[in-house]
């Protein structure tokens, strides 16, 4: 017996015109909200699922203004030195008892934490699994539904933008290259 997964297409509210989607992607901040809509409108590229994936994912990533979470991780290893990831607050006391600066330790963490996002966002379109046998293994980010049920469309490319989407608008360069 065999069972047939049945999706059904069902689209979400989301604008065509792209006059309404200019200004969707403006109010949920996009940088150049004209040139996202019209690539969508015009190419049948999914902008928007990505630009909102893209903007989520760097509100995970840390802020450059903001050094306080090395003192949370600082204390949060001194009060339970064994327990998972406490070896980064172990690491940044050391660091900073050496003499690092703040800033420079939020620079480290940042950059790596953007090149991790960037390899995770190209996994998800080139697994390069070595194995011959799975070469058609694959995964992807998809759409879903209001019913959060997936649909066939794929979000792809991401790591194409990623840089694109850097809140400093540096695209991950220097502070001081600018």
């Amino acid at each position: 017996m065999s069972s047939k997964l049945v999706r059904k297409e069902v689209q979400l509210p989301i604008p065509t015109e792209i006059e309404k989607l200019t200004e969707l992607f403006r109010r949920n901040g996009a940088r150049d909200p004209e040139s996202w809509a019209s690539s969508q409108s015009n190419e049948g590229i999914n902008q928007l699922h990505r630009f909102l994936f893209l903007q989520q994912a760097w509100s995970k990533v840390v802020d450059e203004k903001d050094d306080s979470w090395i003192d949370s991780e600082i204390a949060n290893s001194k009060r339970k030195p064994d327990q998972p990831f406490a070896g980064i607050g172990l690491a940044l006391s050391r660091i900073l008892d050496a003499g690092g600066s703040r800033s420079d330790v939020v620079d480290i963490v940042r950059g790596m934490q953007v090149q991790a996002l960037f390899s995770f966002c190209y996994l998800l379109d080139d697994p390069s699994l070595e194995d011959p046998e799975l070469q058609d293994v694959g995964w992807s980010l998809v759409e879903t539904t209001e019913d959060f049920e997936p649909t066939d469309k794929t979000i792809g490319g991401l790591h194409e933008s990623v840089l694109d989407l850097d809140p400093t608008g540096r695209e991950m360069r220097p502070r001081e290259a600018v």
